[in-house]
């Protein structure tokens, strides 16, 4: 969720100069992409995930300031419920010691905290949304402590002046209001991060827009919200309306939605952050003392603190990135769209899909965004979100066409390629993606296996719906546990 802050009132002194700030580090962005100060010999990519606790019955565990004292190590941090967890993974090359090497590390990562979390009684659990979250799981006081989070909620509402309306429709269909913004906490994601140079940028965040569909139809694990079986991958909308600031009239202008996914291709980096100022007002104005013309000149790297603090305030489903780390400036994209689990076996084959996909797609001769409108890549991310596995969505060449195959067709290859070309042998690629074969295959991820689970524990046992969704959850838990993919977890 980005740096701490303390808890303040702003001023509108305080917005004021948060504006000339904002502007001055844009400025300086572009000085430094104009002068190619950045780092891109050594290109890494990234992993944050966030998971949710829970107790012996599966039920929601409010303890993460207690589960995260119990791990004590600097790559957990909370998140904004107190349900939640997030690790951050170190970055590395793609290829650095394989996939099996990078597989056991986030393993040995969770199993660690997953037993240190049992010392304060609660488990760690991978998924989109905890399918036993209850409305009143996700009040005011169960805002994690943190104090960024409650500055964030005052201003989402200050800027809103009324409740949350959350709206949609799956197999059941659910209107509600909320009155903070934890109903936000039910999303959990998986964000791949994917170091590039600054004249690569548009290419790969091009390339992630174009695929961010398919992507969601292949990963959906979050079909159900507060006991209703709502979308294969409800997180989206969910994640789309518990942040709006916009009342009803607001939108009805036209202005544009926080959690947002974009209007157009670019054709640099800098017209992100750029869009960024000229859009959205800021939610957190916190000036530091850092002035980045004058530490630019000075020979040394900006830390843009304003710029990428605004940045983290708009939810982008591919969101830039700057940062500075060994002294070294990059950029790189944050790909936010899929949601977390089931497996640490599936998040990787996710991964290579993704960082393959785009990088063939970067490669072609002829863009596949210079052949697919902005709209229609939209347009599949909600399609695929609504749908799923099976989701008809749109590509060039080849029109509308159902997930499977559109990917054992047409990208599948692709990825391969592109994985080829970051090179990573046959002997890596093929188990990695095999998992996403075997998916289209069988037509079966998270969300499929979770419907068809609830019904089936449902209909035997003739259960009310809560407490099917927990004993599927507690099934859930254990076949996590295995790392076995998705596609092969029973159902009888």
């Amino acid at each position: 969720m980005g740096r701490d802050v303390p808890a303040l009132v702003f001023t509108r002194e305080d917005r004021r100069r948060y504006r000339i700030k904002m502007q001055e580090c844009l400025e300086v962005l572009a000085q430094m992409l104009r002068e190619e100060r950045f780092e891109s010999e050594r290109p890494r990519v990234g992993l944050e995930i966030e998971l949710n606790l829970v107790d012996d019955e599966a039920e929601p565990a409010m303890r993460n300031s207690e589960v995260l004292e119990a791990i004590a190590d600097p790559a957990w941090s909370t998140e904004l419920g107190r349900f939640n967890l997030e690790i951050n993974v170190p970055p590395r090359r793609l290829t650095e010691g394989g996939p099996d090497a990078w597989e056991s590390e986030i393993r040995d990562a969770l199993n660690h905290a997953d037993q240190r979390a049992r010392t304060a009684d609660a488990r760690l659990i991978m998924i989109g949304i905890l399918p036993t979250l209850r409305q009143e799981d996700v009040g005011e006081d169960t805002l994690s402590e943190n104090a960024r989070y409650r500055l964030l909620n005052d201003q989402v509402f200050a800027a809103r002046g009324e409740d949350l309306r959350i709206e949609m429709d799956g197999v059941d269909r659910l209107r509600t209001y909320a009155d903070t913004i934890t109903p936000e906490a039910a999303c959990t994601s998986t964000q791949f991060h994917l170091q590039v140079s600054p004249q690569e940028f548009a290419g790969y965040w091009n390339a992630a827009q174009a695929i961010a569909g398919v992507q969601v139809a292949l990963a959906a694990n979050s079909p159900f919200l507060f006991g209703k079986e709502l979308w294969h991958e409800t997180r989206v909308p969910l994640f789309e309306q518990a942040t709006d600031t916009r009342p009803q009239e607001i939108k009805a202008q036209g202005v544009r939605p926080r959690v947002w996914f974009g209007e157009r291709w670019i054709t640099s980096v800098f017209d992100l952050f750029e869009e960024n100022l000229r859009y959205f007002p800021a939610l957190l104005p916190l000036c530091d003392e850092q002035d980045p013309a004058r530490t630019l000149d000075e020979g040394d790297i900006p830390e843009l603190g304003e710029l990428t603090l605004h940045n983290g305030t708009i939810y982008r489903w591919n969101r830039p990135v700057y940062a500075v780390a060994h002294d070294q400036p990059h950029v790189r994209v944050e790909n936010r769209c899929l949601p977390a689990g089931p497996t640490v076996a599936d998040t990787l084959a996710n991964g290579a899909f993704y960082y393959g996909l785009t990088r063939a797609l970067v490669e072609e001769e002829r863009p596949v965004w210079s052949r697919m409108s902005f709209q229609a890549a939209e347009d599949n991310l909600h399609t695929a979100a609504r749908h799923g596995i099976e989701a008809p969505l749109y590509w060039p060449g080849m029109g509308e066409v159902p997930v499977p195959e559109l990917v054992l067709r047409r990208l599948l290859p692709l990825a391969h390629r592109g994985l080829e070309l970051s090179g990573m042998d046959a002997a890596w690629r093929e188990p990695l993606l095999g998992v996403i074969e075997q998916r289209c295959v069988t037509a079966r991820n998270g969300a499929v296996w979770q419907k068809e689970m609830f019904h089936r524990i449902g209909a035997a046992a003739h259960l009310d719906r809560h407490e099917a969704l927990r004993l599927m959850t507690q099934q859930y838990i254990d076949y996590m546990h295995l790392n076995a993919p998705v596609h092969t977890w029973p159902v009888d």
